[in-house]
């Protein structure tokens, strides 16, 4: 797989992490309202049942009628899946019922404040719908409140009963219920579905860090980072760098003969131990494209032993090349080149983008590897001034370079 198209994978591994995250919220918000409504639905069917036990047949009707509305309301959900019609239809019934029960039950007084689970109404809103569809729930419940204090105050409608049917003693035990009750919805509500976003939220910041590991994989950190702030427009020239690029020499009539398998796990070993390199020596790679490895030193941080680095790098890559020849029992000869130079770097592309880097340098340091000798490093002459104090070298001579005429090389041999 090539660095653009894992790319590509990180950019859906992320949209899809955010749609994940969208599903879970919405299934999150549904289960908690299908659950909230039962048990609400439940406590309506214990207050209507404890109002008809203390002989309030009218009153007692009303929670009762309540939580039948609500197991239907369910019961079409489960049926026909329409969740805005059935999430209508709780907020609505939470709404209305409770203050037509006060009404019933002679005032806020009489009724014990059983008003006060209309507030479950707005709160619901707000767990289940939008901000702004919550801010209009919550204006109804304050007219429905101030309606059925004009017509607790007699100012308009009929006359309420002036008299309860319950005794004072239970009229403040229900304003303990009516008090305690609401309150523990909202509470263990609010708590519930804090824990659950909680929850959700971690496992999208660790799916978040797993797709930023993947990114730091084939990008630079500081290109990364511009990347995930938004910057799109990635480009600068970078005054002196070392260029590499490395392959097997013969390898199509190698491939052919060890199959697809053995090649697989062949360039997979080679490729894992050139990246070990390149991040010990702190290195760029850049790009793989088949057997052929392509890495940079001085970008896009710029560095002033961007040459002696890339050298020991290729130095050991030399190295490991004939340490995976004993394991596979046929040798691995590289052919590495490696220039030095002015070169522009960027991101190329906007949906399968990949950093890459360009420039004459560069297409003379592919020269150095394709015009090469099997397992060993060949160097222009810009490089070979940068390396020639620290560096043992072997001239090579002149070569006819494709392109670019006669060159002189070297041979890079080892540190002095």
């Amino acid at each position: 797989m090539d660095d653009t198209q894992m790319t590509a994978q990180i950019l859906v591994a992320q949209s899809a992490a955010r749609l994940t995250d969208r599903e879970q919220r919405e299934q999150l918000q549904t289960d908690l309202l299908v659950t909230s409504s039962t048990v609400i639905a439940l406590l309506g069917l214990t207050w209507g049942l404890i109002y008809m036990f203390f002989g309030a047949v009218n009153a007692g009707a009303i929670p009762i009628l309540y939580a039948a509305f609500s197991f239907a309301s369910i019961g079409y959900y489960a049926l026909t899946g329409r969740y805005h019609l059935f999430r209508f239809s709780q907020l609505l019934i939470t709404l209305v019922f409770p203050a037509l029960l006060m009404l019933v039950l002679g005032g806020f007084v009489n009724s014990s404040g059983v008003i006060l689970w209309s507030l479950t109404s707005p709160v619901g809103a707000l767990l289940f719908n939008s901000r702004r569809r919550a801010i209009g729930w919550f204006l109804g419940f304050v007219a429905v409140v101030l309606l059925a204090g004009l017509v607790d105050a007699g100012v308009i409608g009929p006359p309420l009963p002036a008299h309860s049917v319950l005794s004072s003693n239970l009229i403040i035990t229900f304003f303990i219920l009516n008090a305690i009750g609401p309150s523990v919805v909202v509470f263990l509500l609010l708590t519930y579905f804090t824990h659950q976003r909680d929850q959700a939220h971690e496992l999208l910041v660790a799916e978040q860090a797993k797709s930023d590991e993947l990114l730091l994989n084939i990008l630079p950190q500081s290109i990364a980072r511009k990347l995930k702030d938004g910057q799109r427009a990635i480009a600068e020239c970078i005054d002196s760098a070392s260029i590499l690029f490395a392959d097997i020499a013969g390898f199509t009539p190698l491939s052919a003969e060890l199959g697809v398998e053995s090649v697989v796990e062949l360039l997979n070993d080679l490729h894992t131990g050139f990246d070990e390199i390149i991040e010990r020596y702190k290195l760029e790679k850049i790009r793989t494209i088949g057997d052929g490895y392509m890495a940079a030193a001085g970008v896009p941080t710029p560095r002033a032993d961007h040459a002696q680095a890339l050298a020991d790098a290729a130095l050991d890559m030399i190295a490991f090349s004939h340490e995976l020849s004993h394991k596979y029992e046929f040798p691995i000869r590289l052919r590495i080149g490696i220039n030095s130079g002015t070169v522009m770097a960027g991101v190329i592309g906007r949906k399968k983008f990949s950093y890459d880097i360009w420039g004459d340098p560069v297409n003379v340091a592919s020269r150095m590897e394709s015009h090469g000798v099997a397992d060993s490093i060949q160097i222009a002459e810009s490089t070979y001034e940068l390396l020639k104090r620290e560096f043992v070298t072997a001239p090579r001579g002149t070569v006819d370079i494709k392109g670019k005429g006669e060159m002189r090389t070297w041979f890079l041999i080892g540190r002095r």
